[in-house]
């Protein structure tokens, strides 16, 4: 039994910190994205319009994602401390992100679907009143992506004291949030064009077709979202690059030879290390973390010293060479 505090060599689980400066702002966007959907939805029903009623729907699925948002921002912070999470929370964010466009998917089939139908059986719009909403909804969209982009900004570089760069924003829900926005706005664009066209020119397909255009866009915003927060979900490693400089600063040491590395996410900034070094003459580990020092992103490392004797240690011949 220990009869002396093990508390110093414990450390933090708590990656959520980045998330926390985000929840104000993305709960003001989503009241306004709430109440912008409802009316659009109503307005896009009411005046036969597919290109407003595209917009509406897209912004139903964004209040859900942001819903979503929230809930990991919570869920993070609720849970910053519990033993149960062995590296944190930090994957809820980018558990969110991937929610989020998965949302983004399901409704690019859904217009895709809806406009097809239209372009085959056009149905009478109400043109003065529909281009009204879609410029209301535009507004709401250009506000909120400056209040996301704004929050981008002031987050995106802080210096640490040790002169790292810390990249915060790297908080998938906000990236899914403001991407969420873009897509908005950019339906709401579309919708107004087609509607003028539409009221002056009488081209009442392009009313549907903006909804395939909409729904194409959505499409890509969608995999580039997945194609990002996937990985990390499936535990990813760091890139190979990062790896090599990381077996370089151990193995310029002594005698050291790295003779197993993993290095995974563990959150959006957040890396988890297990590092296996073979050595003539193993010190206590704090001198190997010491050597890892300069990696800020390395928030957890396992390391583990194995005493080389006899022969000396060669090199170990790394994978591909």
């Amino acid at each position: 039994m220990h009869s002396q505090t093990i508390e110093q060599w414990q450390h933090r689980h708590d990656f959520s910190t980045v998330s926390r400066h985000g929840e104000k702002k993305t709960r003001l966007v989503l009241y306004l994205t709430a109440v912008t959907m409802a009316v659009e939805i109503a307005a896009g029903l009411a005046f036969g319009s597919m290109a407003l009623l595209a917009d509406g729907w897209h912004m139903a699925t964004h209040t859900a994602a942001f819903l979503i948002t929230i809930f990991a921002y919570r869920y993070a912070a609720r849970n910053a401390g519990n033993p149960s999470f062995a590296f944190g929370t930090g994957k809820v964010s980018v558990l969110g992100g991937f929610a989020s466009a998965i949302a983004l998917a399901s409704v690019a089939l859904m217009m895709m679907a809806e406009s097809l139908q239209r372009m085959a059986m056009p149905e009478p719009i109400r043109f003065n009143e529909a281009i009204a909403v879609a410029c209301l909804g535009l507004a709401v969209n250009i506000v909120s992506a400056f209040l996301l982009q704004d929050h981008h900004h002031h987050d995106d570089h802080h210096h640490d004291g040790a002169g790292h760069d810390h990249h915060h924003h790297h908080d998938h829900n906000l990236r899914a949030a403001y991407l969420h926005v873009m897509a908005d706005a950019l339906t709401s664009v579309l919708a107004i064009v087609a509607l003028l066209f539409g009221k002056f020119l009488g081209w009442q397909w392009l009313d549907p077709l903006m909804g395939i255009v909409g729904a194409l866009v959505i499409s890509r915003w969608s995999l580039s979202l997945l194609r990002q927060t996937g990985p990390i979900l499936l535990d990813s490693g760091i890139d190979g690059e990062f790896l090599t400089t990381i077996r370089a600063a151990i193995e310029r040491d002594r005698d050291n030879r790295v003779s197993d590395i993993h290095i995974w996410r563990v959150g959006p900034a957040d890396y988890a290390a297990i590092i296996a070094i073979v050595t003539h003459a193993p010190l206590p580990t704090d001198h190997y973390k010491g050597l890892l020092q300069q990696f800020a992103e390395l928030s957890h490392v396992s390391i583990e010293i194995h005493a080389c004797d006899g022969e000396p240690c060669l090199p170990i011949p790394t994978p591909g060479s």
